[in-house]
């Protein structure tokens, strides 16, 4: 099955990559330095009691309602597996939405429905993926009666706006974190998710179907940081830092042609005033990301940049459009 995702290709590390939601701020110091610090000479805690216990407290919920992932792909693979095998026969997507979710929804012979209350897995991300705003549907979605997952990859890069769940209304769902993206540190993969108040049966079962040691020690290490103090007081700076940034970079594809969407988050979509050439970007070090795969064709979806960034993109944009 062919996956589609940002990053590094067979081309190595972009020099400039907005093809990526990841925090251009990064990477969190105090995170780095717990991941460097790891003690990759032993295997971690393989339940995990110390750092379920931290994120617990951080959330304000009990440790048992805590279930680590490997990632949140992993963990979408792993609820998807847990409903199909308990039942389940159809899921509901967002129209646009991470392709994860329908990939594995696939695998597990999962039906998409276009009603939530036919639906036994319902998926919802605020801020969304790829338009980085609220989900028009996520109160209605949450309070079906299946499973509603709630991935929260890119709450903690939320630069405006705030959740359209109430406290009690996210007591209903699951809540996937994978704060990778917001420390800037996209290539240690380490997630967690958070049970609903009814759902304690469900995390059991999960937890049950998890691998030994999910997380590896530097998984652990950085979800432990993500939890601390200094931590959450340089995320607070770094999105002040990419709102500059974000608003730099969408009058500079403005003024150049764009047509930029709305968003909450530290991304954006916007269409291309003419064809891209992407072959010539890539090899002047630029990468971008289409939403074909997102739901959205005929548009890019952008992550935020430094004011360097956004002036190779200028003027590679100029460059290709000239040849």
């Amino acid at each position: 099955m062919n996956r589609t995702h940002g990053g590094p290709d067979a081309l190595g590390v972009p020099r400039w990559d907005f093809s990526t939601n990841a925090n251009a701020c990064g990477p969190c110091p105090t995170a780095l330095a717990a991941v460097q610090q790891a003690d990759a000479q032993h295997y971690p805690d393989p339940t995990y009691t110390a750092l379920c216990a931290a994120l617990a407290a951080f959330h304000g919920v009990a440790a048992q309602r805590i279930v680590p992932a490997g990632s949140a792909s992993e963990f979408i693979v792993r609820i998807t597996a847990a409903v199909a095998h308990s039942g389940g026969r159809q899921v509901w997507l967002p129209a646009l939405a991470y392709g994860d979710y329908a990939q594995a929804a696939q695998v597990w012979g999962l039906q998409r429905v276009s009603e939530p209350a036919q639906a036994d897995l319902l998926w919802l991300c605020e801020p969304s993926s790829p338009l980085g705003s609220a989900e028009i549907m996520a109160n209605a979605v949450a309070g079906q009666g299946g499973v509603v997952v709630l991935d929260r990859a890119y709450e903690p890069l939320r630069l405006n706006g705030e959740c359209s769940l109430s406290a009690d209304a996210l007591d209903r769902v699951w809540q996937l974190w994978s704060p990778n993206k917001a420390l800037g540190l996209t290539g240690v993969r380490g997630a967690y998710a958070i049970a609903p108040l009814h759902g304690l049966a469900l995390a059991h079962t999960l937890k049950q179907r998890a691998p030994s040691w999910p997380l590896g020690a530097h998984a652990v290490a950085m979800l432990t940081a993500w939890v601390q103090t200094d931590t959450q007081r340089w995320l607070a700076q770094s999105r002040a830092q990419l709102a500059a940034w974000k608003l730099a970079q969408e009058e500079m594809l403005e003024q150049t042609g764009w047509a930029c969407l709305p968003s909450e988050a530290n991304y954006f979509c916007a269409r291309a005033p003419h064809p891209l050439d992407l072959p010539a970007l890539r090899a002047q070090g630029i990468k971008l990301r289409d939403t074909e795969s997102l739901g959205l064709p005929g548009h890019w979806r952008l992550g935020v940049l430094p004011p360097d960034a956004q002036q190779a993109l200028k003027g590679a944009l100029a460059a290709t459009e000239n040849e």
